[in-house]
């Protein structure tokens, strides 16, 4: 017997129900929902997203206690991703756990338009749709989008479209896209240049010995354990440079040089470490002389039209934490999504240059170590983007517990999911699956 499906609301009648609410003096405060826009700016013709109060094991996620946000002593303590009764709240309040800096949203926000599409996909023996995706994975958020139109977006869990969700390591590729930024400026000389050519405090380590396109690329050849021992020098790294913990504070810097041994040639292999992207946010930072949330506003926020506010996690000493912690609503990931499928193009003006694209989502033939299979069992590796295998280039923002952008420039379309939890990247079949169809069914 199937289960009878919880009711579902668009937004738009969402909206609607809130200001009759509040116009007949019930308890509706203006803190139900964060900066809503009014009814009469959704697209015409256009419901909006779906929202849905539950989700799978919902139990589970904290939906008896309301989908609460650990308290700031409790959340420090269990750290990333806290377990399943935080998740929900955690993954979509991180600016109430740590201190982060806010990218502020576009001047002019752009609006996508409004359409509908049906999708097919299989998996192990079974034939299942978008909704179906949505009932049998913890996602809080799905959007899929074509160049200007949202084809499906909706929510679970009680989360809606003015949540910001929690970018996990998406974050990563947009230090890379800064930092092809700042070299088409000229504020960056070279992808060949070390790390310590902008950062004094790396000089005669390992770390700025390392060319900055061997950084993009994870391939360091530096010694650090990602998993290794629990991840304890993923660990090691977080208490020292974000939390600030310890009676000797290391600062950001000594943070990161006290990994200091070479363990190959840097642009030999393929080593996923969150902290190379770290290392590459402090060549950022030295060379444009702004914070990255300054220069993401200023350099892509703003000019592709973000509807809202960012938040980015700081550590101790003020630096945006550049391997996790970026927040965002799903729309504006979705922007940004469309930004890389058009080459960095947005709406006749060339934000990110075209061939850095180029150069970020393919690999040359002296690169043989980063193509799919070899980088990872699914993947290959490009400049902090993971790439589809396959001849038509695709690439994804990959982020733990299953944050996805997926991109195919060709036809325009870009799938953002957000969730609570989901296999790794290499065995997130039924992710993929999906994503497979999507392309086949309207990549045209």
């Amino acid at each position: 017997m199937s289960k009878k499906s919880p009711p579902q609301r668009s937004r738009r009648d969402t909206l609607k129900g809130i200001a009759l609410a509040i116009a007949c003096g019930s308890n509706w405060t203006k803190s139900a929902i964060a900066e809503a826009p009014r009814i009469d700016a959704l697209p015409a013709k256009c419901e909006g997203p779906i929202l849905m109060a539950s989700g799978p094991d919902a139990e589970q996620y904290g939906a008896a206690y309301g989908y609460p946000v650990p308290d700031v002593a409790l959340a420090r303590t269990q750290g990333n991703p806290w377990e399943p009764k935080y998740r929900v709240g955690a993954f979509s309040h991180l600016d109430e756990i740590y201190a982060t800096r806010r990218v502020d949203r576009a001047t002019t926000p752009w609006m996508f338009r409004c359409s509908s599409a049906d999708v097919r996909y299989q998996f192990r023996g079974g034939q299942y749709s978008l909704v179906d995706y949505m009932s049998r994975n913890p996602v809080t958020g799905l959007l899929l989008a074509k160049d200007d139109e949202i084809l499906f977006e909706r929510y679970q869990y009680g989360r809606t479209d003015r949540n910001r969700f929690v970018s996990q390591s998406m974050v990563k590729s947009i230090i890379g896209i800064l930092i092809g930024i700042a070299i088409a400026e000229g504020a960056i000389g070279s992808v060949d240049d070390t790390a310590d050519a902008y950062v004094p405090g790396l000089k005669g380590t390992e770390y700025g010995a390392t060319p900055i396109r061997d950084l993009l690329h994870m391939s360091s050849g530096v010694d650090f354990g990602e998993e290794r021992d629990g991840g304890r020098d993923l660990n090691r790294l977080w208490k020292d440079m974000v939390l600030g913990s310890g009676p000797n504070k290391k600062g950001t810097i000594r943070s990161i040089t006290q990994f200091n041994r070479r363990a190959a040639p840097s642009g030999t292999r393929y080593h996923y470490a969150s902290i190379e992207p770290d290392v590459l946010g402090m060549v950022l930072h030295h060379a444009v002389k702004t914070s990255a949330s300054d220069y993401l506003r200023e350099k892509i926020w703003n000019q592709m039209g973000a509807e809202a506010d960012a938040e980015w996690l700081v550590d101790a000493d003020g630096f945006e934490v550049a391997h996790f912690g970026f927040n965002a609503v799903l729309r504006d990931y979705a922007r940004l999504g469309r930004l890389l499928a058009h080459d960095g193009a947005w709406e006749g003006r060339q934000i990110i240059p075209s061939q850095w694209m180029m150069d970020a989502t393919t690999i040359r033939a002296s690169d043989s170590y980063l193509l799919p299979g070899r980088a990872t069992r699914m993947f290959g590796y490009g400049y902090l983007f993971w790439l589809f295998s396959g001849n038509r280039r695709q690439f994804a923002l990959v982020g733990y517990k299953g944050q996805y952008i997926c991109v195919d420039p060709i036809s325009k379309l870009v799938m953002v999911q957000t969730a609570l939890d989901a296999p790794g990247a290499d065995f997130n079949d039924e992710a993929w699956s999906l994503w497979a169809a999507i392309v086949e069914q309207h990549g045209h």
